[in-house]
């Protein structure tokens, strides 16, 4: 979702679309398979002519980004029974078995998550903005403006905001109560 705002908002985007959407991600997944080689081959080359570009990164690879580029992170956070349900979902649709129950998936998520920021911020190359998937939906304009203004770009905020479909959030938690 924050990939489609950014591209609608006018930011250019690198990806090299192979990976092709389908029921899961019926909007595209916006990756780049160089990407998923950062913790492999350490090839990184190729960042230097992405400069002012968004690039898709997981959390994860994060670590493997030479520290001598500056990088602003867009860190979008998910209620992580919605991740657990859509992950689910997805292994289901594609025929794949998860060896891992949800229960010790959750508690590597939440370690995953504390690690990505102690390393966002621990860092002097990163700049990051945690934004909620929850609050993307309900109200894309604010998201798209603290957004822009911590890109410090000028983005077309209302065309970001039109780029988010709130007939896919389909994995929702329960609201806290």
């Amino acid at each position: 979702m924050m990939m489609q705002m950014l591209e609608s908002g006018g930011m250019p985007i690198v990806s090299d679309y192979l990976r092709q959407a389908d029921e899961s991600n019926p909007q595209g997944y916006y990756e780049l398979e160089r990407v998923k080689e950062l913790d492999k081959s350490g090839d990184t080359s190729w960042l230097r002519a992405a400069r002012g570009s968004v690039v898709k990164i997981i959390a994860y690879l994060l670590r493997y980004l030479p520290q001598d580029l500056n990088y602003r992170v867009v860190f979008m956070q998910r209620d992580l029974a919605e991740v657990l349900a859509s992950q689910s979902k997805m292994l289901v649709s594609r025929g794949e078995p998860s060896d891992t129950d949800n229960e010790r998936m959750r508690r590597l998520f939440v370690g995953h998550v504390a690690q990505s920021r102690r390393l966002l911020s621990d860092r002097p190359c990163f700049e990051s903005i945690e934004i909620q998937y929850r609050d993307a939906l309900a109200d894309p304009e604010e998201t798209a403006r603290r957004v822009a203004g911590f890109l410090d770009k000028d983005l077309d905020i209302h065309a970001m905001a039109a780029a988010v479909n709130p007939d896919l959030y389909r994995n929702r938690a329960a609201p806290a109560s």
